[in-house]
């Protein structure tokens, strides 16, 4: 009786046993999350700062609202942000509309030249044509100095597009068997299946997008000289690095506005975040688990 009232207990030691990998893994961790949040935490506090400093505080020395009031009523700013607004919107519906039409094409076993159709968007993951020829193709497609080439120059994302065939080839077989036997066709498997299980990927994959579509600068610099068609972080880099600041009747130093509108350029997704980080989280292992 003694014997078999000890077995149980030697398991519960070895299940409450703190291994030294679960140590330094929560230092790594905690370490990697004093790196990344410090510098955030510097840039909101100096935000409200009034008096500009360089050194780190954890609170503000004379707090101000200035900052974010000058950025707030600068009008220049509303039509580069209803820009950003815009194409965000557009490029991330764009771009998850593709994906999962072209995710969902390549699970299809029975088509026909599937794997060279897969092979050559691989291949553009490795290699691509260059500034020059990409330049000339969106002349040629009258998207430059507009900003819909933004929308447009992000629907395609091979990497997104990859990973959600492999989410989608992680549905169970069996479901899609069972509504081929009820007489569902591809496109209602898509819609009444597949769709509806997909809310993480979905969920991740569209962040992916709308981060990527609305801190381009790089494409609005290259391609876009027209000032009413330039997005937010464009017009804040112009505003910051070529000293372009408003002027406004708000006393506000140079570095807390500086710092005001990287909070505001940032602003929207650290807001989003929470309500979609469940769907981020499962989003991470796409196409991890298989049947």
């Amino acid at each position: 009786m003694a014997q078999a009232n000890a077995a149980p207990m030697r398991v519960n030691a070895k299940k409450n046993k703190i291994h030294v990998f679960d140590i330094l893994n929560y230092i790594v961790f905690v370490i990697i999350a004093l790196i990344v949040l410090i510098p955030i935490w510097k840039v909101v506090v100096d935000s409200f700062n009034a008096v500009g400093v360089y050194q780190f505080r954890l609170w503000p020395k004379d707090f101000t609202l200035n900052g974010y009031k000058t950025i707030f009523t600068t009008v220049r700013l509303y039509r580069p942000f209803l820009n950003s607004v815009i194409t965000t919107v557009l490029g991330t519906l764009l771009g998850l509309v593709l994906t999962t039409l072209g995710g969902y094409v390549l699970t299809q076993k029975d088509m026909p030249g599937r794997s060279i159709f897969s092979f050559f968007l691989l291949f553009t993951m490795i290699f691509n044509g260059g500034l020059i020829p990409e330049y000339l193709v969106m002349k040629q497609l009258h998207l430059v100095d507009v900003m819909w080439i933004l929308v447009v120059k992000h629907g395609m994302n091979v990497y997104n597009l990859v990973l959600m065939k492999n989410f989608f080839e992680g549905i169970p077989e069996s479901l899609f068997e069972a509504a081929k036997i009820d007489g569902c066709t591809p496109m209602g498997i898509f819609f009444k299946i597949v769709l509806p299980l997909s809310k993480a990927a979905l969920a991740s994959i569209g962040l992916m997008f709308a981060v990527t579509v609305w801190n381009d600068y790089s494409t609005v610099q290259i391609y876009i000289t027209n000032p009413d068609q330039v997005n937010f972080q464009y017009k804040l880099r112009v505003m910051i690095m070529d000293g372009d600041t408003p002027t406004t009747a708000y006393k506000v130093s140079q570095n807390t506005l500086y710092y005001a509108a990287i909070v505001c350029a940032i602003l929207p997704f650290m807001a989003a975040y929470p309500f979609l980080q469940k769907y981020f989280v499962q989003g991470v292992n796409v196409g991890a688990v298989k049947e």
